[in-house]
């Protein structure tokens, strides 16, 4: 296959050897042309096609090595691995430009927020630490890094990415020059890291408005309503069992006006619970899935606060069949119908097992060099490398048929008509 460079004005044709046809060659010819624009230098774009190429077909582990070795001589191990850890190209143009085509291509029901582990053996890749995962129930050494995925019912895209910059390694002057920190990175809190990556891609990428579903324990829900307060976003954020809140629903006399523990508040309103599916758009609707129930609340706070953000709600899942436990999550979308707002918490589900499909399949978590620039150019290319799997997939699934279309958008346009957040 031969790929011209988009700027042949400065060097002709960019070309890479022929290997086997694959049927998602396609949608990497649609993508890479936008996605590489910004990449004025012939070398860097020839290589970013080299990189993104050797994620989507070197085998096993997608180490700079293995990568170089699926184009023999025509690139070299030592020149990708220039390109990626210490070139001077701008990842954020590349994944505005993958954001951009996927709202065009997938229309995004919601866009969701995730925390990704990437455990280590040593102590040198850059922003790893030891700390204590309470969705795993242990200690690890390990980078943290917040994505933010375009989601909808058949595909789901990272486009933004954080790496959580522990206060030991900014405090650490010979530690962050070795790896390349740079000097404006400061001390923040995991929760701030997931809003200002949630804030620059929503907000000043200038994205299609939609709800952003915030999937963490690990964050403080409070902290987050809070940055968002003026900022007219939809939230859908996961609320920890104990997170304390004061109910103003009248629906639930007996607790109306006091403040409890959100798992006490949704026990008290299982009289509330309406069956509601959670599932892909061709799940069989005839056969709820899960219990649903929502309650008016708002968040404590003695500085008046919370009274001008609003009424929010407190959203119960559980298994209609009663396995595993409740899930709870705090929403401002106050007049957005519980089932509606169950389908967007499915998309946490479908994340998730996208990204072990195929994040995970074109080397997310592989990048093994130390620098701070190094790892975001690498989940850059590998976002990509997802999107184009990701859409060939639903391609080949026939996922574009306009009924297809019509049951992708149907949550977003009840959402779209909740003006109090739109």
């Amino acid at each position: 296959m031969t790929y011209a460079d988009v700027h042949p004005e400065i060097s002709g044709r960019a070309v890479l050897p022929s290997l086997a046809p694959h049927p998602r060659d396609a949608v990497f010819d649609q993508l890479t042309p936008g996605l590489f624009a910004s990449l004025i230098r012939s070398d860097q774009h020839r290589k970013a096609l080299y990189y993104l190429r050797g994620l989507l077909e070197a085998e096993g582990r997608k180490s700079i090595r293995a990568i170089a070795a699926l184009f023999g001589d025509d690139v070299s191990e030592q020149n990708l691995h220039h390109f990626v850890s210490s070139s001077t190209w701008d990842w954020m143009p590349m994944r505005r430009a993958l954001a951009d085509h996927l709202t065009g291509v997938t229309h995004p029901q919601a866009w969701v927020a995730r925390l990704m582990i990437i455990p280590k053996s040593g102590r040198h890749s850059v922003g790893v630490g030891r700390h204590f995962f309470p969705s795993l129930g242990q200690v690890l050494n390990a980078q943290r890094a917040i994505g933010v995925w375009a989601a909808s019912e058949e595909v789901t895209v990272p486009v933004n990415w954080r790496l959580h910059l522990p206060r030991t390694w900014l405090k650490d002057h010979q530690r962050r020059s070795q790896v390349a920190i740079p000097d404006g990175a400061g001390p923040e809190t995991l929760t701030e890291s997931l809003a200002r990556v949630c804030a620059e891609t929503l907000l000043d990428w200038n994205l299609p408005r939609r709800p952003l579903v915030v999937d963490s324990d690990e964050v403080q829900a409070a902290t987050l309503f809070r940055e968002f307060a003026d900022s007219g976003v939809p939230l859908l954020v996961r609320a920890c069992d104990g997170l304390g809140l004061t109910v103003t629903d009248p629906l639930l006399p007996a607790g109306e006006g006091q403040t409890m523990p959100a798992d006490q508040i949704m026990g008290m309103a299982r009289d509330l619970r309406r069956p509601a599916n959670r599932g892909d758009a061709h799940a069989d609707t005839t056969r709820h899935t899960h219990l649903a129930a929502t309650v008016r609340v708002a968040l404590p706070d003695p500085g008046g606060w919370a009274a001008s953000q609003g009424e929010l709600a407190l959203l119960g899942v559980e298994d209609a069949r009663g396995r595993g436990r409740t899930q709870l999550w705090l929403t401002n979308m106050t007049g957005v119908q519980p089932a509606l707002l169950v389908r967007l918490t499915g998309l946490t589900e479908k994340v998730g097992a996208d990204f072990t499909e195929i994040s995970e399949e074109v080397g997310i978590r592989d990048f093994t060099g130390r620098s701070f620039g190094g790892w975001h150019r690498h989940v850059t290319l590998a976002s990509a490398a997802h999107a184009i799997v990701a859409l060939a997939g639903r391609a080949r699934r026939g996922a574009s048929s306009a009924s297809g279309r019509s049951r992708e958008r149907g949550p977003v346009a009840c959402v779209e008509s909740h003006r109090r957040v739109s």
